[in-house]
């Protein structure tokens, strides 16, 4: 069943978003759609029968919808409803390719996991799916998100991914190159709803903003936070580390909109665009951006 929380009883000092997270209408991209005056009751908005982020923002109710990177190219459609009834709203998504990346894995159970390990897989994976699905009744979300620890902007979202040339899935968030031991901070207010450790993520902490935004944190070194903990923007939820499936030491940031993991960077444009001297960081690209 799926989870509810009613975080804005739980957050009673939300403030309002300041700024919505970068429209970009692709696979792993928002759309951001008008859906009236926001004098009006709020209405609710489904993609996919999920329902989707409604917020206030310029004095007209905005839906933002997160559209998984297997959508395919061409028109959408949200069903809204509100006062007035049930009524359809079309949108187009376009295509985007996205680069690819070759990695080596010495470990190769996590290349081609053994019976065992699968059957830990399959085990986390529903626990995971639990988390994922949950939804706070919320009226206000921060949207305004902070880079959750500082380095190098390494792997970007959503790579095609070729593991010791084996194709797997696409790259699901963005990485940071913070050393091992470097701080992971909440980039916005929120509950933890979710904190353990996986078989590919490792340590992992999962934190609810509010409206099927989800933000996800993996490989971590150690983890700080607890589940059912109510975080600030830039509380500590813990290290950087190498756990699970990885290369070498660094955060893997996931963020999860309506189900859909979407591209992190999204969220942090302003922030980049600041740390590259006013020019906005091109996504999809390794080395986006350098933080210091």
């Amino acid at each position: 069943m799926r989870k509810t929380w009613l975080l804005l009883a739980l957050l009673p000092g939300l403030a309002a978003a300041a700024a919505l997270p970068d429209a970009d209408p692709v696979p792993g991209g928002i759309v951001a759609l008008p859906l009236g005056d926001a004098q009006t009751p709020a209405p609710t908005a489904y993609y996919q029968d999920k329902r989707v982020m409604v917020l206030s923002h310029d004095n007209q109710w905005t839906a933002l919808v997160g559209i998984p990177l297997t959508a395919k190219p061409g028109p959408q459609q949200l069903t809204v409803h509100s006062a007035l009834g049930e009524s359809t709203l079309a949108f187009s998504i376009k295509d985007k390719q996205y680069p690819a990346q070759y990695l080596t894995i010495p470990n190769q159970r996590m290349v081609n996991p053994n019976p065992e390990d699968q059957a830990r897989i399959e085990r986390e994976s529903k626990i995971l799916a639990q988390a994922l699905s949950t939804w706070s009744e919320q009226t206000e979300v921060d949207t305004d998100f902070r880079l959750p620890a500082q380095g190098p902007l390494s792997s970007p979202f959503g790579l095609r991914r070729f593991f010791n040339k084996q194709p797997r899935d696409p790259h699901s968030g963005l990485d940071i190159a913070a050393p091992a031991g470097a701080p992971i901070n909440a980039p916005a207010d929120g509950r933890v709803i979710n904190a353990g450790e996986y078989f590919f993520n490792g340590n992992a902490v999962f934190v609810d903003h509010g409206q099927g935004l989800i933000t996800g944190y993996f490989h971590m070194s150690r983890i700080d936070a607890r589940e059912g903990q109510i975080v600030r923007k830039g509380d500590i939820l813990g290290a950087v580390g190498a756990t699970g499936r990885v290369t070498g030491p660094h955060l893997h940031w996931n963020v999860y909109l309506n189900g859909a993991k979407v591209d992190p960077a999204l969220f942090v444009a302003r922030q980049l665009a600041a740390l590259n001297g006013g020019e906005k960081a091109v996504t999809g690209t390794p080395q986006a951006a350098k933080l210091r």
